[in-house]
């Protein structure tokens, strides 16, 4: 599928994953739009990419709406790409036996709504405006690429919210990809491991934190890049035979219950 002069949305585009395919896509010719929640960080990078920035929540379907069209404004909107999450971490149980200890059901909703359904919520919007492109060769129209997590395979615990969700995503790959075949849209999938983003901040004791993380790797022993997973994403996205698949980006680690 040809990249060039098409547009692209990346939700989470102002950082980590989303910023670095963000930035990968642009080397390729494509026109993005950051849909994001940090509005000051996400403008600079969009600027710098000669992109577009608009403020997102990806469970606001308003907004959603807005970002393709800021993207369909640049050029035919054939990608998106959805790095938008959020991460928690708690038992199901508390220890004291307590019905009030137990995991609070509205932050397993939060992840939930945000991870899973948000990111349906951009598939669903994206493919239909994909659906109106003039198709190519292949009778292709465009292609999204979910991220996932291996907590969807290898949960932690105190991961039950995030495995769940991550879970889903993984889950709706295959329908997703059969459902938008009709129309000629692609779907595929990425489960990344241990990623060197900022969530883990910076200085000596990040450094270290992380070498220890990297320890527990197959090969190689580190954290992966950001711009391991970018290519990766572009990848599925260009190549056309791609489809309905979910691929683990983690360098062979089999996460362990703690």
């Amino acid at each position: 599928m040809e990249l060039k002069n098409t547009s692209a949305v990346v939700t989470g585009g102002a950082s980590g994953l989303g910023e670095a395919t963000a930035r990968e896509l642009s080397t390729r010719g494509v026109k993005v739009v950051l849909a994001d929640l940090n509005d000051e960080v996400g403008a600079k990078v969009a600027a710098e990419i000669g992109g577009a920035y608009v403020h997102c929540d990806v469970t606001d379907t308003d907004q959603v709406i807005a970002a393709i069209e800021a993207a369909k404004a640049m050029a035919p909107l054939w990608s998106a790409v959805n790095c938008a999450g959020i991460g928690w971490a708690t038992r199901t149980i508390g220890k004291d036996g307590e019905y009030s200890s137990a995991h609070d059901l509205d932050l397993y909703r939060k992840v939930i709504e945000i991870n899973l359904i948000g990111t349906f919520n951009v598939c669903r919007l994206a493919a239909t405006a994909m659906g109106q492109n003039a198709p190519d060769v292949d009778n292709m129209r465009g292609a999204i690429v979910n991220t996932a997590s291996v907590a969807a395979e290898d949960g932690q615990i105190g991961q039950v919210a995030y495995s769940s969700s991550k879970g889903g995503v993984v889950g709706l790959t295959l329908p997703l990809a059969r459902d938008l075949a009709v129309v000629g849209v692609r779907a595929n999938c990425i489960l990344p491991g241990l990623i060197d983003t900022p969530i883990y901040g910076t200085g000596p004791q990040s450094d270290e934190f992380k070498a220890r993380l990297g320890a527990g790797v197959l090969f190689p022993k580190r954290l992966g890049f950001s711009s391991e997973f970018a290519t990766l994403a572009a990848e599925l996205l260009a190549n056309s035979y791609m489809n309905a698949e979910s691929i683990r980006l983690d360098a062979g680690i089999r996460m362990q219950p703690k």
